[in-house]
């Protein structure tokens, strides 16, 4: 997504150049370029999947709409299977239309968890609960805190539901590295994700990620927490942002492969 005006080949073009062996992949140039295709074309670029984005929207109360979101999710995880990777992250949905209920949003999340975590198990899938920056409670993500998304995940085995980590979300949050922590002493962590955070943000919320350097977040503190909990995975650039986007992608790729390289260890 940080490079999303490149085609795929483009992508995995621009990974062997630079030597970046491992990429996060989303659905919808997974689905415009094929499934099969995708599965083929990472595969001989040398390249390993880490997670696909996303899964989740959850929250519906319509019954019809619950069933087509549980359905969606399960073409998710077989997507998931066929790239080779062994996590889907989760946007778990914001409050249904006229309501104001979180605790029933939250809990119809729990709902389909147990639904998809089995199903998601005999995949070799697990799901990973992302939990989004409040401001984005109301219509994307009702899961605002990683002690929100462990009190949901710990309802189910470590090896079927855990969470993300992403920078982006949690940064502000005092509580966030002892949740960490507590995330990692259940072996909860299945991906971690950097982005930055920069002021102003732009109308509309969603595409204000920051390329790593640019903002407010000091990337190696947040390396350290996870690494102490024992987090050993790959750690993925996420980044929304519609500056980086008008510009050339291998640019901008080639320039966030050097500030991953800068801002980490």
């Amino acid at each position: 997504m940080t490079v999303k005006q490149l085609s795929l080949p483009e992508l995995a073009d621009g990974c062997a150049r630079l030597g970046i062996r491992n990429v996060g992949l989303w659905r919808e140039p997974v689905r415009e370029y094929g499934l099969e295709a995708t599965a083929k074309l990472v595969r001989d670029a040398g390249l390993t999947v880490t997670t696909l984005c996303r899964g989740g929207f959850f929250t519906a109360i319509d019954p019809a709409e619950r069933a087509e979101a549980l359905a969606d999710n399960r073409r998710a995880i077989d997507e998931a299977a066929a790239l080779g990777t062994d996590t889907l992250v989760l946007v778990s949905g914001g409050l249904p239309a006229g309501s104001k209920d979180l605790h029933g949003a939250r809990e119809r999340i729990a709902d389909a968890l147990a639904e998809l975590g089995p199903y998601a198990e005999r995949h070799g899938v697990r799901l990973a609960i992302e939990p989004l920056h409040p401001m984005y409670a109301s219509d994307r993500c009702v899961v605002s805190t990683l002690a929100q998304a462990l009190d949901i995940a710990e309802r189910f085995p470590a090896h079927q539901v855990g969470v993300t980590v992403d920078t982006y979300h949690i940064w502000w949050d005092d509580t966030a590295p002892a949740q960490i922590a507590r995330a990692g002493a259940g072996g909860r962590i299945h991906t971690f994700q950097l982005a930055d955070w920069t002021t102003p943000l732009p109308e509309g919320v969603l595409t204000g990620r920051g390329q790593i350097g640019d903002g407010a977040i000091d990337m190696r503190e947040w390396q350290d927490h996870v690494e102490a909990a024992g987090y050993t995975g790959a750690i993925e650039v996420e980044l929304f942002n519609d500056v980086l986007w008008a510009r050339d992608g291998q640019e901008v790729l080639a320039e966030t492969a050097r500030r991953f390289t800068e801002h980490t260890r």
